[in-house]
């Protein structure tokens, strides 16, 4: 008897001499809007901050090319991307000087840069801007004509790539033009030139004639008064007028 309780207290001073492993607190998993937050609040080594665009400077001065006045390459690369008829406006005007060439014979518009464009046709006689002097290849693809071309601007804002024997630099008697969309404007633009009375008179008169119809089926006197308009700015710019910086300039 004496054996049994001295085996069994030895039992249990055996069994209290070993310190018991307290038990692991199991953590439960964060909500997953949580997870995601904390994961999206780490920078990626991979992200990288996109390069603000730089802003454009509209050119006020020539770049000289041989026998050619230019306006500066990158500003005509953007513009011509983007297409606008209120630069096209801002620079055959303001007595910037800038080399213009005239269309010897009736050709389709295309842009080899692959800016805007449309379909339509250069007519004989037409003035454009001169932006560049190509050689024979036009961004990998091979202009008219072996003796290169050039890109150029022309009066509605859209850049064309031209052969060299389809322009000359002889003026003619009445130069042509393609047509300028009012509507297309910035409204700077717009209200700096509805200040001569002439201008003024001229999108009145349009208006009226065409009812605010832009394109489609509309009237002769809609038609005429579109053309008369489109004159109008001409010559007011080619007399001198000026036209300010556009508002909204390509990015």
């Amino acid at each position: 008897m004496k054996l049994l309780i001295c085996s069994f207290a030895f039992s249990l001073a055996a069994c209290g001499g070993a310190q018991a492993t307290p038990p692991v607190e199991a953590k439960s998993p964060a909500p997953a809007g949580e997870e995601s937050a904390a994961a999206s609040a780490e920078p990626s080594s991979e992200a990288k901050a996109s390069p603000a665009a730089e802003p454009i400077s509209v050119p006020t001065a020539c770049v000289k090319s041989g026998r050619f006045c230019l306006p500066d390459q990158k500003f005509s690369k953007r513009m011509c991307n983007a297409g606008s008829p209120s630069l096209a406006l801002y620079l055959f005007g303001n007595g910037f000087g800038y080399t213009r060439g005239y269309l010897t014979r009736k050709t389709q518009a295309w842009n080899a840069a692959g800016g805007a464009s449309d379909n339509s046709f250069l007519e004989f006689d037409e003035e454009v801007l001169l932006l560049v002097e190509r050689g024979g290849d036009a961004g990998g693809m091979q202009v008219s004509g072996a003796g290169g071309g050039y890109e150029a601007l022309r009066w509605n804002g859209l850049c064309v790539t031209l052969a060299k024997e389809e322009v000359t630099l002889d003026k003619p008697p009445a130069p042509k033009t393609a047509k300028v969309e009012w509507r297309f404007l910035d409204d700077n633009v717009q209200a700096a030139l509805r200040e001569d009375s002439t201008i003024n008179a001229a999108v009145t008169k349009r208006r009226q004639e065409c009812k605010g119809a832009v394109s489609g089926d509309v009237s002769l006197t809609c038609v005429k008064a579109d053309d008369r308009l489109t004159q109008v700015l001409v010559d007011y710019l080619r007399k001198g007028g000026k036209v300010p910086v556009p508002s909204k300039l390509p990015q």
